[in-house]
């Protein structure tokens, strides 16, 4: 009764974050440090939406091992087949089929009735038990449906076999209070829901998320479905690290636990931050940079004296180190090695040469290099798509009293490109010119640019959204010369874009 089950999916509804586009490599290694992380099972995708994801679902299913690798699949028996055919050489294989039953999603989406529900659910969930024992069911859309029929659909997805009913809050609507009796209802109208394991999926469009979450904890539920970051459609999805945190540092109150290894949360949520492009906003709880910094002098002082004054989480708890190793221009390769081992990164001798070579040209422009230097190096040099489009030079000339113009060269298939172009700023110049190479309608949707570490010497670490094609696309690049980052996130989003087109 003590347990909670902690289901992930920032592979799979995560990744639905607009402009997040993760490549096979990029979800394996996610992946596998989820399993680091102690999740009990991974959504790895949506296997019917393309190949692409069939793919990467594939091959975590073959290659991650402990958690339970779970598919999504529509009520339909074409999603369930090709889920199935994703996840079945996994350890522990689980289909999660769903489908609407609030009214306004049977009518106006499905364009369907309650008694074609029914039966699709049946089906459904029949199709899916023959393939695996594990079966997990979803009522779209939960928290707006009518009761009755809420109970009646669990009843027919259990009768036929499901052994987890998750309860989604599927638009974000509902309030603590709504959804913790939600939870409680259903398990004193329905004593077959204590035979299975009860789920909750809760967004975040009024940032009750977590809070949701809790209240279902506190009324019966004991799985609980969230990402890291809280990524995920719109306003995203409860935190993972938050709820474990609660349920950690609150257990005397609650009672309820996890499998989570908490000293890998940190860097779970750097390494999802890195390779999605999303940055953790500076305040947020547990993982943003200032959760643990200090700046008050009231607060500062009783630090000193005593760090649970104003700290009621020991940071090494969630793999925090309040040092950090610091490289330079006269390290060598071993200790370059070792710095990366420790940090988790396991690179192919090629892909190290790649990372290393960077690493010491920032040595020559950085007296000091940090941990999230190298972090940035490995994610922009070395979890990035084939670059059809590789920045070879560029120059721009800017003044108070100049138009920014810039001059770029980017090489294609072996063929050198070179144009020039003029823009509102020297960034605006270089993006110009670099859509007159390529050719493509391209529209900016944002655009960030930040230091990775302090001082004026420090990686500036460009983010971007573009929209090309009708694709949403985001592009990451890092360098000490923001122009070059922002060139690099700008080439970045392109190549995925050709990625995507390919495919």
């Amino acid at each position: 009764m003590s347990q909670v089950f902690i289901f992930d999916t920032t592979l799979r509804d995560g990744e639905q974050s607009p402009g997040i586009s993760l490549n096979a490599r990029q979800k394996l290694e996610i992946a596998e440090q989820l399993a680091r992380l102690g999740v009990d099972v991974i959504e790895a995708g949506f296997p019917i939406t393309s190949k692409g994801d069939f793919e990467a679902v594939k091959t975590i299913a073959e290659k991650v091992k402990r958690p339970s690798i779970a598919a999504l699949a529509r009520a339909v028996d074409v999603d369930i087949d090709r889920a199935w055919e994703a996840i079945k050489n996994a350890e522990k294989p689980r289909i999660h089929t769903f489908i609407a039953t609030s009214d306004i999603h049977i009518e106006r989406k499905l364009k369907k009735t309650r008694d074609e529900v029914l039966k699709m659910t049946e089906a459904a969930v029949k199709r899916a038990k023959k393939y695996t024992f594990d079966v997990e069911f979803s009522p779209e859309d939960a928290t707006r449906s009518e009761f009755e029929f809420l109970c009646k659909v669990i009843r027919v997805a259990i009768e036929n076999g499901a052994t987890v009913i998750n309860i989604p809050d599927t638009v974000g609507y509902a309030l603590p209070d709504e959804f913790g009796k939600l939870i409680k209802d259903l398990k004193e109208k329905m004593p077959e829901l204590n035979e299975v394991i009860l789920s909750v999926h809760c967004h975040n469009d009024l940032g009750l998320a977590v809070a949701n979450s809790l209240e279902a904890i506190i009324n019966g539920a004991n799985q609980v479905e969230c990402t890291i970051n809280g990524l995920g459609e719109r306003a995203g999805n409860a935190s993972l690290e938050e709820i474990v945190m609660i349920l950690d540092t609150r257990y005397r109150s609650l009672g309820k636990k996890t499998n989570i290894k908490t000293e890998e949360i940190m860097r779970t949520s750097k390494l999802v931050s890195s390779l999605t492009g999303y940055h953790v906003q500076f305040n947020k709880a547990i993982v943003g940079a200032n959760a643990f910094a200090h700046s008050s002098g009231i607060h500062t002082d009783g630090m000193l004296k005593d760090r649970t004054t104003y700290e009621i989480i020991d940071p090494v708890k969630i793999g925090l180190t309040s040092s950090k190793l610091v490289l330079g221009k006269t390290s060598g390769r071993h200790g370059f090695r070792r710095r990366l081992e420790d940090l988790g990164y396991v690179l192919s001798e090629k892909e190290f040469e790649r990372a290393f070579k960077r690493f010491k040209d920032l040595a020559d422009k950085k007296a000091q290099i940090t941990d999230d230097d190298i972090e940035a190096i490995v994610a922009d040099e070395i979890y990035t798509l084939e670059e059809i489009f590789k920045l070879v030079h560029f120059e721009v000339v800017c003044g108070s009293d100049i138009k920014p113009k810039a001059t770029v060269k980017i090489e294609k298939n072996g063929e050198i490109f070179k144009e020039q172009a003029t823009g509102d700023g020297p960034v605006d110049a270089a993006f110009n010119a670099v859509n007159k190479i390529v050719g493509l309608k391209i529209k900016l949707l944002s655009f960030s640019i930040s230091a990775v570490t302090g001082g004026t010497e420090a990686l500036g670490e460009s983010n971007l959204q573009l929209e090309v094609e009708g694709l949403t696309v985001s592009g990451h690049g890092v360098s000490t010369d923001i122009i070059e980052a922002s060139l690099r996130a700008y080439l970045s989003a392109l190549n995925k874009v050709i990625d995507k087109i390919k495919k």
